[in-house]
């Protein structure tokens, strides 16, 4: 399965590739990083993932609004919401668009493999 992992800071998402690399994980193989929903939009068009790590807060366009072009053009598109939000509403307001999973930060390295996996099956 392909893996995309968005997210603004490329802390979050050098961690989230390397805890992808974890061997519980090998079915995923990381096909884009992208810093912002724009870029995620494109690098989706081109790759076509089967599973996407969302940030909700990010520049030029959120999480949310991202979710809702991504499953439109893929409603199978498995996404996980990795956020430091951690409002009910938000998490709702994001599965309503799709997302199939929504992981608080921070997270511990077992918190997020367990989560891709779920959203993965």
């Amino acid at each position: 399965m392909k893996l995309l992992i968005v997210d603004d800071s490329n802390i979050i998402r050098s961690r989230i590739a390397r805890i992808a690399l974890h061997p519980s994980l090998r079915q995923l193989s990381i096909v884009g990083l992208a810093k912002n929903g724009i870029e995620a939009v494109e690098l989706c068009q081109r790759n076509m993932p089967d599973v996407v790590t969302m940030d909700l807060t990010m520049p030029e366009m959120d999480g949310i609004a991202c979710i809702e072009i991504l499953i439109a053009r893929n409603p199978g598109l498995n996404i996980l919401v990795v956020s430091a939000l951690s409002d009910k509403v938000t998490a709702i307001a994001a599965l309503k668009k799709g997302a199939r999973g929504f992981l608080h930060k921070p997270f511990s390295d077992e918190q997020l493999a367990n989560a891709l996996l779920e959203v993965s099956q």
